[in-house]
């Protein structure tokens, strides 16, 4: 990972992981800021500099929030591991998710139609709506903007330089020994 360079907003926020050839370039046009070095040099006829390790842009960049991507992780997170009929908190293997207008009756796999149930809420609904088996919703769906615990960078502890690691948020659960 030395070749590589770790990005920052102007407010410290990392945003990504770029080569350190892009970095030099960045530092060159007088667009960022060196804050943390590698111990290697770049070296030219007339110069040489160290090796950027992490840059901060100059000028703050507003970033579009990426859409959270439909999946059964993403839906039990939404909806916070709780059935969203009986209101029951469940670890995740005892979970399933439910067309709130079912398939049989044109509802779509999509964030606004699908909601966490335990298996009883699941079996006792079937193929009906909440309103026809006398049912009732504790939440509406909707598509979230954000999901907490969920980084747009995905770096190993174990890979990431030891310049990073004071820039970098880590979400970890440390087990007990």
């Amino acid at each position: 990972m030395a070749e590589r360079t770790l990005l920052l907003n102007s407010s410290y926020e990392p945003l990504k992981v770029i080569s350190w050839q892009r970095a030099v370039t960045l530092l060159w046009l007088g667009k960022v800021e060196v804050i943390r070095e590698y111990d290697g040099y770049i070296r030219a006829i007339t110069f040489k500099i160290r090796m950027p390790a992490v840059v901060r842009l100059l000028r703050f960049i507003r970033r579009k929030r990426p859409q959270v991507s439909f999946s059964r992780r993403n839906l039990f997170l939404r909806d916070d591991n709780h059935c969203q009929y009986c209101g029951k908190k469940r670890d995740t293997p005892e979970l399933t998710y439910d067309h709130v207008t079912p398939r049989s009756q044109g509802g779509r796999t999509e964030w606004t139609n699908i909601v966490t149930c335990c298996v009883d809420c699941n079996r006792r609904k079937g193929g009906r709506t909440p309103e026809q088996a006398g049912m009732r919703l504790l939440r509406s769906p909707r598509r979230p903007e954000h999901l907490p615990g969920v980084l747009t960078i995905t770096i190993a502890l174990n890979t990431a330089p030891d310049a990073w690691r004071d820039f970098l948020y880590w979400n970890v659960r440390l087990d007990e020994d």
